[in-house]
């Protein structure tokens, strides 16, 4: 398929099913928000650190190196080289996640209690647990049909993964409804466990049918000594770097309750405005970038592959096409955002925080959207130290304001921060890649 053709119609397939995803996921918030409340939500949410640490850990930088490494075997047309990276990879990060998932069940408590410091996050640890795993190899596949050009396949399995996790979730609401049972945060969690379940087994049935149908052995594996060790060269600093950057980000969602304490809010007050923010305000903001992110996800291979042939010319158009257009979308979700900010907080929500935060982190999405896109470049290019550096540079200024402004401005103070953050990443991510500009 020629290259801008692929582009333009991944592009369009991600976000499509981004917009579908999203927009059910909006529904599925607002259902939640009326369900288990503010606070149930600020409890859920409180999980997702040690959520997205786990996965960090079992294939953050994995997905990208199965992404990267298969296009560039593709477009030299080692077909068998390329598959052989997705059997080593998958196989790598599974046996990581399984360990994690035994080590986050076994110590579900400790993490609550220690980490999240809220002790009602044991159970809905211990549940999700179960997930890590399932969702691990979900990713790991969707890195293979990404590099592949086969863009169906994780937009389809992004689609069952919501439909079940609000089919699972609203199943048990009726259950428990029905026999007179508390609905707690537990209904969101056992929807995140079904959803990756169900997009695990559609990936799998394909992957496999796939292999079985190019006549792929496992005996016939090239060099796995080399190729793990050319997996590993690019996957353990992305690692590294994401986990610190989810350690930084766990610190950060973590310290932001307690800190609105120490601004005067009660522990429950303190939970419910972090819920309002994280689980309906924010959400919402990020809903346009489900464009962002496609191209974002396109870009990753096809960078890959021009870098792999030398195609420089190629890479500094598609940088200055995702300047252009996600600047374009930044600025009129900006206008959006802001104008309709009550509205939809008051109407959709029926919060006057979530109103409130949705006017001001209108002012983020220019460079919040531009960063995404320019950070599928840069993991493209195989530049992992850049990555690194940009993600925790981003969240020191967060947590530095976490630390210092929200005692004394309250949740205000954390949305500073934001729009400072996303400034500056967005900034040095034009820097690093000045390069190509010219």
């Amino acid at each position: 398929m020629d290259n801008k053709h692929f582009l333009l119609k991944g592009t369009l397939l991600l976000t499509g099913a981004g917009f579908i995803t999203k927009i059910i996921g909006f529904i599925y918030r607002i259902f939640l928000s009326q369900t288990i409340g503010a606070e149930g939500m600020g409890i859920y949410q409180l999980i997702f650190p040690i959520h997205t640490l786990c996965f960090a850990l079992s294939v953050g930088g994995i997905q990208t190196a199965i992404s990267r490494f298969t296009a560039a075997r593709a477009a030299l047309k080692d077909e068998q080289g390329a598959r052989d990276i997705f059997v080593l990879s998958g196989a790598l990060s599974t046996v990581i996640a399984l360990g994690v998932s035994v080590i986050l069940y076994q110590n579900a408590s400790w993490f609550a209690v220690h980490i999240l410091l809220e002790e009602r996050c044991t159970p809905l640890l211990r549940l999700m647990a179960f997930s890590i795993p399932m969702g691990t190899l979900h990713s790991c596949v969707n890195g293979y049909y990404y590099a592949r050009k086969k863009m169906s396949v994780p937009a389809a399995s992004q689609l069952l993964e919501q439909c079940a996790r609000v089919g699972v979730s609203y199943g048990m609401f009726l259950v428990l409804t029905d026999q007179g049972l508390p609905v707690t945060p537990m209904l969101a969690v056992a929807g995140l466990l079904g959803g990756e379940l169900a997009s695990m087994i559609f990936s799998l049935i394909l992957l496999l049918w796939d292999y079985q149908k190019h006549g792929y052995r496992l005996k016939n594996l090239q060099s796995p000594g080399k190729d793990m060790k050319e997996i590993l060269s690019l996957a353990f600093p992305l690692t590294c770097s994401r986990l610190l950057v989810n350690v930084l980000h766990s610190i950060e969602s973590v310290l932001i309750p307690g800190h609105l304490r120490l601004y005067g809010l009660d522990s429950g007050s303190a939970l419910s405005v972090y819920g309002v923010l994280t689980g309906m305000a924010l959400p919402l903001i990020l809903f346009p970038s489900a464009i962002t992110t496609a191209v974002s996800t396109v870009l990753l291979p096809s960078v890959a592959e021009h870098q792999a042939v030398g195609n420089r010319k190629a890479i500094r158009r598609a940088l200055f096409l995702s300047v252009k257009y996600c600047l374009i979308l930044g600025f009129l979700s900006t206008a959006f955002f802001f104008f309709a900010g009550d509205f939809l907080g008051l109407v959709l929500f029926k919060n006057e925080f979530a109103a409130t935060f949705i006017k001001t982190l209108s002012f983020i999405c220019p460079c919040l959207y531009l960063s995404g896109t320019l950070s599928g470049i840069l993991n493209g290019l195989g530049a992992a130290n850049p990555s690194f550096i940009l993600n925790t540079l981003g969240l020191g200024v967060r947590i530095a304001f976490v630390f210092f402004v929200i005692p004394e401005y309250g949740i205000r103070g954390y949305l500073w921060g934001l729009i400072v953050s996303e400034l500056l990443v967005t900034g040095l991510s034009l820097y690093f890649l000045r390069e190509y500009f010219f």
